[in-house]
């Protein structure tokens, strides 16, 4: 079959992204001048996600035909935020501010103002941009809206609710997927020149800086503990337990809440995956007040962030490259788009001094959702990826309102520019 990857099984593409993820890691530490001049300027969490996104580009791998993003999303994201969440200092979390917030609903506003102005002017350079295949484009680009302000749920709402056919929405999706996914390895890329950013943005971090603090001291404190088996026996079983109780809880809650309160979709209270992410880190939050924190001791953190490599590594695999030759006015639009929602946030970011993680992982709580805003928060610190799961949410609550706004705006652009 054309396209067919080169390698289908599951078991030896799995085995690719590990030794991947080992070569990175492993090349990232040496002590050689060259290398460490390299990794300065590429740092390793970006290789870890852009290599696998090479492999599937020049179909060696398919993360399409893959099942590893649903095992890594669906186990390994819920198992890591609950290791993530067992350690953490509840406390000086709220001690965060509203900032998060502010600078939350700052990329909201971009992501609903972005996509009419982006679609006025690509419809005005290239007319033809309005309708593809007969059809009107802006419908499509409106499921976009709901899936950069919320989420995957929001999206299917923005399908139904505006009725792109789906040729259309296959495009909409491939901008959706390249766009938000490229945007994501920059974030990540700007967490290694974060001290550099919150220079630029006169930014206030001693909320953070206070935080970051506290966690290191609770490390210095639990590092005496030596690991044996059954204490990571302890660590994977309370993780996986704790998966497995969100899974049985979503799988009943999402069903429930479609037959008796349908209209809750719009806050994607029929997702299943919603669910799963919720529980989870309201587990680990919850273990967090219990004797349980103490295996944090024993590297529980550690091992939640492994699990977050392996999530950005499967990221990566479903990201194509090549989807850019295909109707690249459609990615105009998109990057034109990315673009007013960057600026935006950069305002207000520097108006109210707040930090580059904020921006960050406000930034991904709308274009990547509960999937990946986790990822990036937890890679400035992971005791934080708390965060990014809570403002993830706020996306999944406005998602639809949102993002069915900036669909109406893109529909009066589109009847003005016809």
């Amino acid at each position: 079959m054309a396209g067919a990857p080169l390698i289908t099984n599951d078991a030896v593409v799995f085995g690719i992204l590990m030794g991947l993820l080992a070569l990175v890691f492993y090349t990232s530490g040496l002590d050689i001048k060259w290398v460490k001049k390299f990794y300065s300027v590429v740092p390793a969490i970006l290789l870890c996600y852009f290599i696998p996104a090479l492999l599937n580009t020049f179909s060696i791998i398919s993360g399409e035909k893959s099942a590893l993003y649903g095992m890594a999303s669906r186990y390994l994201l819920p198992a890591s935020l609950v290791l993530l969440t067992i350690g953490i200092d509840m406390k000086s979390l709220r001690r965060l501010g509203g900032k998060a917030v502010l600078i939350f609903f700052a990329g909201t506003v971009g992501v609903i103002i972005g996509g009419p102005v982006a679609l006025a002017i690509t419809g005005t350079v290239f007319p033809e941009s309005l309708y593809f295949e007969g059809e009107e484009t802006w419908r499509g680009l409106a499921t976009i809206a709901g899936s950069w302000i919320g989420g995957g749920a929001n999206q299917a709402a923005m399908l139904e609710v505006f009725g792109s056919g789906k040729s259309l929405f296959g495009q909409m999706i491939a901008v959706d997927v390249l766009i938000g996914n490229i945007w994501t390895g920059v974030l990540l890329y700007g967490i290694t020149k974060n001290k550099r950013i919150n220079a630029w943005l006169r930014a206030d971090d001693r909320s953070i800086v206070e935080l970051e603090k506290r966690v290191e001291q609770m490390r210095l404190e639990q590092t005496v503990h030596k690991a044996a088996v059954k204490e990571w026996i302890q660590v994977l079983g309370i993780a996986f337990a704790f998966t497995a109780l969100s899974h049985l809880a979503g799988d009943w809650l999402a069903p429930w809440f479609a037959a008796n309160i349908p209209e809750s979709a719009s806050y994607s209270l029929t997702s299943t995956f919603f669910w799963i992410v919720i529980i989870a880190t309201t587990l680990g939050m919850f273990a967090s007040f219990t004797p349980l924190r103490k295996l944090e001791q024993y590297g529980a953190s550690d091992l939640g962030t492994v699990f977050l490599y392996v999530l950005v590594a499967t990221i990566g695999m479903n990201m194509n490259l090549k989807a850019l030759v295909n109707s690249p006015v459609f990615f105009i639009t998109g990057i034109i788009w990315m673009l007013i929602h960057i600026s935006i946030l950069l305002v207000v970011a520097k108006w109210i001094k707040a930090p580059y993680f904020f921006v960050a992982v406000g930034s991904q709580a709308n274009i990547g959702g509960a999937a990946s805003a986790p990822v990036v928060a937890g890679f400035f610190n992971k005791f934080l990826a708390p965060v990014g799961v809570l403002l993830a949410v706020l996306g999944y609550a406005v998602g639809t309102y949102g993002a069915y706004i900036s669909g109406l705006l893109m529909q009066a652009v589109f009847q003005f520019l016809r």
